[in-house]
Formats: C-alpha cells, sequence, structure tokens
C-alpha cells in the first residue's frame, strides 16, 4: 500500500528550459508509464502528491486537482525551470483540473493530453493536437481481463476463512467433528465458493458487455446464479442447504461483481451509491435467512426438530 513516488518535478532525459512538462500522478505504475514511453525524449514530470492513487481515481477524489497541480508548481518555481507556459494534463485528470483556474493561478495554460501515454510523440508531433482515437478510453474484453486478477486476488484471501467455518459446520455432530462428515457435506459448498468468487471476479467482468442489465449487482448475481445452480445439479443437492446455496452464492457473487465498478469506464459515482444502497440489504438479508436455513438443516440432521 506504499506503491508511491516522490512528488516534485523530474527529468527525462536531458531536458531544458524549452522541454515539455507532462504531469502524473506519484501512484508508482502511473509514473513508470509514463516515463517508460517518454524514453527517447527530453521532458519534465511534475509529480502530484495524489497518496499514492492514480491519475483517473484521483482525479475523481480530488487529489489529482486545481489545488495540488497550482500547490506543486509555485512550490517548484516551475517558471524559472522552463521558459514557455505549457503543461500536458493526462485527459483522463480533466475532471479534477480546472484548467482556466490553473492559468489565473500560475500562469501556465492546461493542455489535456491523449488517454494513453503512448500516444504521446504522436501527440507532440502533431503540434499537441489529438486525433478523435487519442480521445475515446476503449475497455476490450482483453482490457477487463487484464484487470481481473487483482478482484480476484482480495476475494481469495477470505476464502481460506470460509473454508475453514464451511468444513466445521458440516462436519458438526453432537459427538464432536467428524472429518468424513465435514468433507463430504461441505465439498459442494466449498466448490460454490471458488464458483462465486470466478463468477463475480472473473466471468461477471470478462463478459461484462454480454451479460443482461446495466447494474453490476444484477449481472454478478445472473452469473452466479448460474454457477449454483451447475454445481447444484452436478451435486444432486436438494432441501434446506441446497436452498440456502441458492440464496447466498449468488449474492456473493453479485457483491464480487460490484467492487468491478471502479476499475469500469462507464460508471458514476452516483450510480455505484444507488447500486450499494440497494444491495446491501439485500446481500445482508440473504446471508441472514442462508445461515438460519444452515443451522435449521443442521438441527433435522441431529433429530432435534
Amino acid at each position: 500500500m506504499r506503491y508511491s513516488v516522490e512528488p516534485g518535478l523530474c527529468a527525462i532525459g536531458e531536458p531544458d528550459s524549452e522541454s515539455d512538462v507532462f504531469v502524473s500522478a506519484n501512484y508508482k505504475l502511473s509514473f513508470d508509464i509514463l516515463r517508460r514511453k517518454l524514453k527517447g525524449m527530453n521532458a519534465w514530470i511534475l509529480v502530484l502528491d495524489t497518496k499514492g492513487i492514480n491519475v483517473w481515481c484521483a482525479a475523481g477524489k480530488g487529489t489529482f486537482g486545481t489545488d495540488e497541480l497550482v500547490r506543486q508548481i509555485n512550490q517548484i518555481e516551475l517558471h524559472k525551470v522552463v521558459n514557455h507556459r505549457r503543461i500536458i494534463v493526462p485527459q483522463l485528470g480533466a475532471v479534477g483540473v480546472n484548467a482556466r483556474a490553473v492559468q489565473q493561478a500560475t500562469g501556465f495554460r492546461v493542455h489535456f493530453g491523449p488517454v494513453h501515454a503512448k500516444d504521446i510523440p504522436a501527440y507532440i508531433a502533431a503540434g499537441y493536437k489529438k486525433t478523435e482515437g487519442m480521445r475515446l478510453v476503449k475497455f476490450s474484453m482483453l482490457d477487463r481481463l487484464v484487470l481481473t486478477p487483482m478482484e480476484i486476488n482480495p476475494a481469495m484471501k477470505k476464502y481460506p476463512v470460509f473454508a475453514l467455518i464451511v468444513l466445521m459446520l458440516f462436519g458438526l455432530q453432537p459427538s464432536g467433528i467428524l472429518f468424513k462428515d465435514a468433507l463430504s457435506g461441505g465439498l459442494p459448498f466449498l466448490l460454490l465458493g471458488l464458483t462465486s468468487v470466478l463468477s463475480g471476479a472473473f466471468v461477471t467482468p470478462v463478459m461484462l458487455p454480454f451479460i443482461p442489465f446495466r447494474s453490476f449487482a444484477i449481472k454478478g448475481f445472473i452469473t452466479g446464479m448460474l454457477a449454483v445452480f451447475l454445481i447444484t445439479k452436478s451435486f444432486g443437492l436438494t432441501g434446506l442447504s441446497t436452498i440456502s446455496a441458492y440464496l447466498f452464492f449468488p449474492v456473493a457473487s453479485s457483491y464480487i461483481a460490484l467492487q468491478f465498478t471502479g476499475s469500469t469506464t462507464f460508471t458514476s459515482m452516483s450510480g455505484v451509491k444507488k447500486e450499494l444502497k440497494i444491495a446491501i440489504p439485500i446481500y445482508l438479508t440473504t446471508t441472514a435467512l442462508s445461515q438460519l436455513l444452515l443451522v435449521i438443516y443442521k438441527l433435522f440432521q441431529w433429530e432435534i426438530l
């Protein structure tokens, strides 16, 4: 969580007073990508203190914004470093930067560069003009696929705890914990847990445009429901434990899929808040009902009910 670089002014190659000034976040990956794409050029990179957050997210949060940009320009006395009054800000940071306010406060005119750093050389060669392709954010299946490990990883960190609870629950008998019962009864639920992670963190993001409805929560619920159907049919599960599975695992998939909103190009803060406001009470309610049904299932199994 300390994946950041020091804010300030950095030199690429051997820049002079006529070299371009590119603005970046102090998220190390953002900085490294920009630095790599500027290889062979002589340029300055003005690194803003975004608290280690990438340009796009920081612009939405306000840390990649007008105030921080003005502060850094004045702090390093950029007017003494370069003769021109031009700074190039990533297009994805535009939501946080008021170009007019920056110019009024510092004298530097903001140019919003291309979406991708790889287009910077062509952008410069064209006289600081962007083509339509340089303005567009694409979000292809490959782009979504690349992001899925970062969705799967945090979900899988919780899986061992989930697996332990499942094995203890199904193995618990009045005489103690029976490992044979734990494995035979818990195996379908262990697989259901894995498929919920994969359906929410992998299948939903990859197949995003093809799954019905606009809501990420609903998309994740659909893929989760299909996964539960396939697993329960494969094991021939019936009864209260199956009902419990249909209640819990689709909403688990839905919750995981909802986390992907922060990685997409077509969601808004208000939309995410609206989804959370509706979805979270449903998640809590169905989880509680699912657990209650499993308790009743065990009581029937022990012939208490």
